[in-house]
Order: C-alpha cells, then structure tokens, then sequence
C-alpha cells in the first residue's frame, strides 16, 4: 500500500475539509486534505519538495513532494480579492524547498479586518493515487475516508490472489454488488457485464471500481453495467453464473418495466434491428468490393454483373419479410408468420414499389368504402413491415387464448395470416409508407443542410445520445437510408463520433503519469477504434468530462466534413477501422473523416487536460 503522512504546514486548530465554508474544498472535489483555522500566520513547508505554484498574491502556494504528492495550501478563502496585500513569501516559483521551511507569513489579523476567514485548507491534489494520507498536527491526526474502503479491496484482493484473473473478478464483483441474492438476472454484450439488480442501495461502486480489471461502471438502460473489455468479460461471465441459474439470455421484462419510455422504443428498435444487421453488412461489403473494382478500372460481363446484383439487393428488395420475421420474433409471436406476411408485402402480384416510383407501372387501384386506395409491394420499406409485424404477433397471441388448443395448429395461423395480411396491404401499408416518406424526407433534408451543418449537429451528438442508452432509435434510419438510396451517409458521419472518444481516450492516457492507469485507459481506448465506445467513454473520457466534451468537438468537425463531402457508406453496423470495408470506392476520404475527429479530440485533450482535473 502507497501511504504517506504529512505534517500540518500552520499551527493553529486542526479540522477536517467538511467544516471549510467553501463547497470546492468541502466537497472533498480538489483532494483528501484538512484545514487549520486560527492559524498563526506562519505557512511552512510539510515535505521536501519543489514549488510548482506561486501565485502573483501569494495566497496559494504549490509544492511538488519528494513521495510523489501534490500539496495545494490556500490560506484564507477568496482572499485572492486582496491582490497580495497582508502576504509576505519567501521562496520563489520553481525553488527547492525542506521540511520546516518557512514559506509564507500573512498578517491574519488584518486579513480578518479587511471581511474575509482565514481558515486555511491545505490538500493532497493527486490523492487518489495513494492508499492511504494521514495529516496530523500535535495529538490529533486527520486520515483520508477512502483509507478504510480501499483497504479491505486490497484484502478482498489478498482473498482471491490465488486464482485466475476472470475468476477473482467474478468473485470480487459478486462480493461488491451485494452477492448474488442481489442479482435478479445476469447477461454481457461484447465489452460489459449486465446485470439487473435487486437493491442498488447494496452496491459498493467504488469498491467495484477499484477491482483490477474492471474499466468502469455505470447504471443505463435499467441495468448496471461493468466495463470489463473485449474477450475478457466472456470469460468474467462465465466464471459469475457458475453454480446460477442465468443463462445469459436477456430478461427483457424486468429491463423494460424499469426503463423511460424513449429507452424502451430505442430498446425495441434495438432487438428488432440488430439481428437483420450482420445481412446488411455483409450486402454493404459487396457494394464496397464492386464499387472499388469498377473505380479500378475493372470490367464485368452481364452474367457476373448480374451475380453481383443477387448478393447486393436481394437483402432490400426482401427487407420487409426480414424486419417483420424480427418484429414477430421480438414479440413473441411465431417467425414463420413474420417471414410469410413480410413476403407478401413484396409479392411479384403487386406492382414494384421501385417500377412505381420510376413511372414505369401504376399502383393497382381498389375501392374501400368510398375511397380509392393504390396498392403497390413495399420493396425497401422499414415502417409498414415493423408495425404489420407488431400487429399480427398481438393477434396471435390473443388468438391462442380464445382458441381451443386442438384446433389452434389451423385456425391460429390461418386467421393471423388473413387479417393481417388484408390490414398490412389495405391500411396499415399504405399510412406507414406515407408516414415513413414524410420522416425519410426531412431527415435526408437535414443531413443535406449545407455546409455539411446536419453532419456538424448529428457528430456532435451522437456518443451523447449513446451515454443515455438510445442510440438504437436511428438503426431503422440506417436501414431504410440503404433500402432507399444504396448508401448510408449516418453511418460516416457518426464514425467520426466514434474515433474522436478513442482519440481523447489516447490522449488522456499519454498524459497520465502512473503507469498502471495509463495501460488501463489504452486498454479501454483501442474498442474505440474498432467501433466500440462504452469502455472509453464511461471508463475515462466522462469520468475527467473534459475529455468527453472534447470528443464531442472532434465529432462535429468529423461529421461536418463527412456531410460536406457527401461521405456515404454502402452498409451500416461497423465503423472506424472495420468500416473502412464500407468505403473501399472513397477510402481517402473515409480516412480523412477519421483523422479530423482523431486529430481535434487528441489535440484538444492533449493540450487543454490536466490529469488532476
């Protein structure tokens, strides 16, 4: 354990930094520290060390120690105001300073006279690297809070010392969170533990925080979430749930009941579109592979053309079968049905929704009390496929509790596929396209601002929108952004989001001096740049704020540029490194996106941080 103790630099009453009237000092935000008040008027120095801050009024003084602290004494509160007067030093910035050494003298008589306290806080800046601070003056001795906590982490350690990283963790965490009668359910996504938890009361947060191996914490999406990294929360998983019940699966209900209303519409756009995901990227890259080969210069024969054109758009032209096999397997009606429904919404017996639009072939009228309504297939649309499958899963489900279960094989199916199928091309069709026009056409109008403005907005916002656990809500944008003009633009734009956090996240880490934390934020860094942002940004950037807020800059002028440029990718779902796979026909450009929201996140941070802060 790293301790150190440290004399009182004034002589006076010694109290702890809570009884100090000023809420910076009080709230324990600048350090572990202690106060003297009635001091004598005598600063000395408590370490051997270097001056590293005088201030031109002498009322604050800094000192580097030979252990490593970093002390800040304020004598008096807001007697900067005084511009010097009443304080006399006698070292210089920059001197080389012994224990005992007298510093500065102040006149706190006067000092009072002129309406200002004279407390003086005294604190250990960087106190966050050492294990224990004890601050002591005469008899009575002032010891850092955190001592006692961290402590028995270092024991808890000591308890678990002999086995496998992932298991010690899994132990640790299952110590900390309350133990596992605590724990109502438990599952991980690529970099973090998710569990749902009974009392958050029971949680000892920063105890998990100071487990080795662990990047991070937080509470979202109703679940609490620790930051353990690719591979290794597999393996953490794994060692948690022996001996449980938990399978690792999702219990959507009690994550749901606990959520806001726009994170459980993100949520379920989330579970309906991330399945269908891995087919677009795969349709993206071979859009990438022709349009670079043909950018090359490279000639294809009809047949090997039109092979082409099987593995690029039979994903969109059957989109809606794909989204409402999703939706009716999200919830909880039978697959199957969802295929079927989704594959009539683009039977060959309607008109092409395509051909429609080109002029080529006219919608198929039909009269439905009174009104004319023209029925064409729904080729590339997102809205009609989401909510038909919504609507025939709550039809099935309500179905199989009036029918009686020997005929329910027949009828259920049967009366599902008709009605909704009558509905889906009649009423539900027809309103969802128009609405999803509408909204398909402001959103493509505000990326088109120029200027590239919508790109500088959405690159700015983006990873805030990640932080509150709603991101999901643009996968049906992406989606239908590709269905409708071949390309992804959103997918460029936020991709400079993402490497600008990876970006603050290096430059944090280049500019921590303990070595330790400087591998642990590396280490939480590099997902960044693999499309991955959690571990950098719960794990540094919003932890120091600045960072985060650089980012954010780095972001905008990222998006800017990709929307200035017209940057589109031909999939979604992967960026950064991986998606360079999405821009094989504009690469240079792709890459320099990238390197504007690296360079402005990095060069803000590495130059306007302070690794105190």
């Amino acid at each position: 354990m790293k301790e150190i103790r440290l004399d009182s630099p004034l002589k006076g009453e010694l109290v702890e930094l809570s009884q100090v009237n000023d809420p910076a000092f009080a709230s324990g935000a600048m350090g572990f520290g202690a106060a003297v008040k009635n001091p004598d008027g005598k600063v000395y120095a408590p370490v051997d060390g270097e001056i590293t801050v005088l201030f031109e009024t002498k009322h604050a003084i800094g000192i580097h120690g030979a252990n490593g602290e970093d002390l800040l004494i304020h004598v008096g509160l807001d007697t900067v105001k005084l511009n010097g007067e009443h304080f006399t030093a006698h070292v210089e910035q920059g001197a080389a300073v012994k224990k005992g050494q007298l510093l500065l003298e102040f006149d706190g008589e006067a000092i009072k006279a002129a309406g200002y306290d004279i407390t003086t806080p005294f604190v250990v800046t960087n106190s966050t690297e050492f294990d224990k601070i004890t601050i002591a003056l005469g008899d009575k001795e002032i010891v850092s809070a955190e001592a006692e906590a961290k402590a028995e982490t270092v024991t808890a350690d000591d308890e678990y010392a002999d086995l496998p990283q992932e298991a010690r963790v899994a132990k640790l965490i299952e110590k900390y969170v309350g133990g596992m009668d605590n724990v109502r359910n438990a599952e991980h996504c690529a970099t973090r533990l998710r569990l749902i938890i009974n009392d958050k009361s029971k949680i000892d947060e920063k105890a998990i925080e100071n487990i080795d191996g662990v990047k991070g914490q937080f509470f979202a999406a109703a679940q609490y979430q620790i930051i353990l990294g690719t591979g290794f929360v597999d393996k953490v998983f794994a060692e948690f749930v022996k001996g449980t019940n938990f399978s690792g699966v999702s219990n959507k209900e009690e994550a749901y009941a606990q959520m806001t209303p726009l994170q459980k519409i993100s949520r379920t756009l989330g579970d309906v579109f991330v399945p269908i995901i891995p087919v677009l990227v795969a349709t993206g890259l071979f859009m990438g592979l022709r349009g670079a080969a043909q950018s090359l210069g490279v000639q294809f024969s009809d047949n090997v053309l039109l092979l082409s054109q099987i593995l690029t758009d039979t994903a969109f032209i059957f989109l809606p079968a794909l989204v409402c096999w999703s939706t009716m397997k999200r919830f909880g009606g039978t697959p199957v049905i969802g295929l079927v429904l989704g594959l009539m919404l683009v039977g060959p017996q309607l008109p092409n929704a395509w051909a429609v639009a080109g002029g080529d072939v006219k919608p198929i009228p039909m009269e439905i009390f009174g009104m004319t309504i023209g029925i064409v297939g729904y080729q590339g649309s997102v809205l009609p496929a989401l909510v038909l499958g919504i609507f025939a899963a709550k039809l099935q489900k309500a179905l199989k509790t009036v029918v009686p279960d020997i005929i329910d094989l027949i009828v259920t199916p049967f009366v599902t596929l008709f009605i909704s199928m009558i509905l889906g091309i009649l009423i539900i069709g027809p309103i969802m396209h128009s609405l999803e026009t509408t909204i398909f056409g402001a959103v493509s109008a505000f990326l088109q601002m120029p200027m590239g403005i919508g790109g500088f907005i959405v690159g700015g916002l983006q990873q805030v929108i990640v932080v509150f656990g709603v991101h999901h809500v643009f996968n049906a944008l992406e989606v239908q952004l590709l269905a409708t003009t071949g390309v992804d633009p959103f997918n460029a734009i936020i991709t400079g989001a993402i490497v600008a956090q990876g970006g603050a996240a290096v430059a944090v880490a280049m500019k921590t001096k303990d070595a330790k934390k400087r591998a642990l934020y590396i280490s939480s860094a590099v997902p960044a740049f693999l499309g991955i942002t959690e571990p950098a940004i719960f794990g540094i950037n919003l932890r120091f704020m600045k960072p985060f807020l650089y980012a954010l800059v780095g972001g905008a002028c990222a998006g800017g540029v990709a929307s200035f440029l017209h940057l589109a990718g031909t999939g979604m779902g992967i960026t950064v490194l991986p998606g360079t796979l999405l821009y094989l026909d504009h690469l240079l450009e792709y890459v320099i996106v990238n390197l504007i929201g690296f360079g402005v996140a990095f060069g803000l941070t590495f130059t306007l941080f302070k690794p105190e802060e």
